[in-house]
C-alpha cells in the first residue's frame, strides 16, 4: 500500500519529547493508518474506517474486549 499522501497527525496530548505515540492518517480513501511516530518509516496498520471508529468508542467508553 503506498501511504506516499497520507497526512499523518499527531495527538494533541502527545508531548514534543520522542514519547510513545502514534500517528494517525485519516485522508486516505476507504481506510485510516496508524503508525508509531518513532518508526515513521516503519509498517502501519491499515483499518477500515468503521473498525477505527468503533475501537475509539470503545477506548473512550472504557470497555475492554
Amino acid at each position: 500500500m503506498d501511504l506516499s499522501s497520507a497526512e499523518w497527525h499527531k495527538s494533541s496530548l502527545s508531548n514534543s519529547n520522542g514519547g510513545n505515540c502514534v500517528e494517525v492518517a485519516r485522508n486516505l480513501p476507504g481506510l485510516v493508518a496508524i503508525r508509531d511516530s518513532k518508526n515513521p518509516n516503519g509498517p502501519a496498520l491499515l483499518l477500515a474506517p468503521d473498525t477505527w471508529a468503533a475501537f475509539l468508542t470503545r477506548i473512550k467508553s472504557g470497555s475492554t474486549p
